[in-house]
């Protein structure tokens, strides 16, 4: 059993990994014996996860990478591949919403500007589908490799307010159905793409909309959240770390082209 999810032969790669989400699966991942590239447009948070993964022994390097410039994610890649070797796990987990494309009483919809909705689309359906161009190449060519998009629960059904997220995720979720056919019928029956789609987790980027920013009490979206959410609470980073150890690993060798809730019952509640 302990063989079937194993992850010390893996070199993972994940975009996004100085983030709160994907900095807590890097380090966990980096414990369990992976060997880690994190990437993230801001150098420094990136950085930060590596030396947490080092200092605890495990084997990390960050990679100052844009997931939105093929270039940068060619350079990136060529960095890993000669610091590490061969890149086995590609982990998509850069995203994220805008205040700017979010409805509220003083944005309508009517109104909502078209650089930030492209901004928010842009980040996370191609900030999802280029890292998979890039690193994916690599892995068919190599005959195996596992990529794994991260999804969310509006892409089951749409959240108001979040036009541009929503539909995004959506995207995300189609595209990791049509592209675990498409590698499989044309380049290698090895390579496997899967989705995660995380419940309702506090970051940066949801923060401003589930709490009051001066008393950091719920706000009436957050207290919604947690009354539609059966375990009645909000989920926690360490929470995702066993999905994504399965859809990453050989425990998961005849999976492919799912997307896997990750939300405390959530996506299961009618809310009756």
């Amino acid at each position: 059993m302990n063989d079937l999810f194993n992850v010390t032969d893996k070199t993972i790669a994940i975009t996004g990994g100085g983030g709160v989400l994907c900095g807590t699966l890097a380090t966990a991942l980096g414990q369990a014996g992976a060997t880690i590239a994190v990437l993230d447009v801001l150098e420094e948070a990136g950085a930060r996860v590596a030396d947490k993964i080092q200092t605890a022994g495990g084997k990390a390097i960050a990679v100052q990478c844009d997931v939105l410039d093929k270039a940068s994610l060619e350079s990136a890649k060529k960095k890993i591949v000669a610091e590490l070797g061969p890149i086995n796990v590609l982990i998509n987990g850069a995203g994220g919403n805008k205040k700017e494309a979010t409805t509220s009483p003083d944005l309508s919809f009517f109104d909502l500007p078209k650089d930030a909705v492209r901004f928010v689309f842009d980040l996370n359906f191609l900030g999802t589908l280029l890292p998979s161009q890039v690193f994916g190449r690599e892995m068919t060519e190599n005959g195996a490799g596992t990529i794994l998009n991260v999804s969310s629960m509006c892409a089951f059904s749409p959240l108001t307010k979040v036009a541009a997220y929503s539909a995004a995720k959506a995207a995300v979720s189609n595209f990791t159905q049509w592209l675990a056919v498409h590698i499989c019928q044309n380049y290698s029956k090895n390579v496997r793409v899967n989705a995660i789609a995380p419940g309702f987790f506090l970051t940066e980027q949801n923060r401003f909309l589930l709490t009051d920013e001066k008393t950091s009490e719920l706000t009436d979206r957050g207290k919604t959240i947690i009354d539609h959410t059966p375990m009645g609470r909000f989920g926690q980073a360490e929470e995702l770390i066993g999905t994504v150890m399965w859809l990453i690993s050989d425990a998961a060798k005849f999976v492919t082209g799912i997307v896997v809730p990750i939300d405390g019952g959530f996506s299961a509640f009618s809310g009756v």
